[in-house]
């Protein structure tokens, strides 16, 4: 019984402190709890468990970091050309099929990744899932068949079971950008408008040489910049800059503005969701009533992702604790 009690400390121990592998992305996340939460009058937002989600957009850093590791000759077209031509894409392209690398440009490594397609964002959550570096990206969280872009099963993809990375589903997104529980200062009906924690129109962020955003504060977003949209940063701004006071409920950044994101919702039998509305879009589109889809293949100057995890032991740590298990009925049989 001391021994196996010893055992138990000191596999614990190696669980909490054993050196993780080295990742080429890391994504911040922040956890979105209160489960069971009931939907709002439209209908969405309500999950049955806890989750986290990334606290920003996918940046172009990360995104350039996946490209490095699985698009040397690119055959999925994981890239598009116009992240490099475009001013508001945020990655060049350098070398020949075989060979190639990528960058993110001069001051936007910290912007939101666009030009990206539903398939290219459930292939990057595929990557994260599988551990990255020559992970997968046609299993894991989620299954493409074909080895081609527009994969052969493409409008009959779900999350697969166990999936531990994955694209929000718009329920998770719905939820991290909007809900905010009553008995916590939130709304009446546990829902704001905006995701600022707000009813009440966000200011229209401002952006500094670098992309930054000038104004931070209370209730900031950045949306409705149509005008300038041709300035050097496209007018993307760098994920998070509007300041933790325009945060959702749940610590998310920029889930109104900047770029629209993805989700896993298929709608009208033929279209992949997305919300939260781009730089260039009018408030109402980033606001909670309004849902929107594209043709998945489509990767679009306005359109980003985000990711969501439910974490998973290290696969040291089931080991050690299935030994034990292991260990405590024989000893139950001697």
């Amino acid at each position: 019984m001391i021994r196996t009690i010893a055992l138990h400390f000191f596999t614990s121990a190696l669980c909490l402190y054993a050196p993780a592998a080295a990742l080429a992305v890391t994504i911040p996340t922040v956890p979105v709890g209160n489960p069971g939460n009931a939907n709002n009058s439209n209908g969405y937002g309500g999950v049955a468990n806890n989750y986290r989600i990334g606290t920003t957009e996918v940046t172009n850093a990360q995104y350039a970091a996946f490209l490095n590791l699985k698009a040397a000759s690119d055959p999925l077209t994981l890239y598009n050309a116009n992240m490099g031509s475009n001013a508001s894409g945020g990655i060049t392209r350098s070398g020949s099929s075989g060979s190639y690398t990528y960058a993110a440009k001069t001051n936007m490594a910290d912007k939101p990744v666009n030009y990206v397609s539903w398939y290219d964002s459930i292939r990057f959550a595929n990557w994260l899932n599988n551990g990255q570096g020559a992970g997968d990206t046609e299993s894991g969280a989620y299954t493409l068949l074909g080895g081609t872009p527009a994969p052969s099963n493409g409008l009959s993809i779900t999350r697969n079971v166990g999936a531990t990375w994955f694209l929000t589903s718009e329920n998770e997104w719905y939820k991290s950008a909007y809900h905010q529980p009553a008995a916590q200062g939130g709304d009446a009906d546990n829902y704001w408008r905006y995701p600022t924690k707000s009813n009440s129109a966000p200011t229209i962020a401002t952006a500094n040489a670098v992309g930054d955003i000038s104004n931070p504060g209370t209730n900031v977003a950045n949306y409705n910049r149509g005008a300038d949209w041709n300035s050097l940063d496209g007018n993307v701004t760098t994920v998070g800059s509007a300041g933790p006071l325009s945060e959702s409920f749940y610590g998310t950044s920029d889930q109104g503005g900047n770029v629209m994101e993805w989700n896993e919702a298929l709608i009208d039998g033929a279209f992949r969701g997305f919300r939260g509305g781009s730089c260039i879009d009018s408030l109402f589109i980033m606001s909670s009533s309004p849902r929107y889809s594209l043709d998945p293949t489509r990767d679009d100057v306005t359109t980003g992702f985000r990711v969501a995890t439910v974490p998973e032991p290290g696969t040291f740590c089931l080991a050690a604790f299935a030994g034990l298990a292991l260990l405590a009925i024989r000893r139950r049989r001697g």
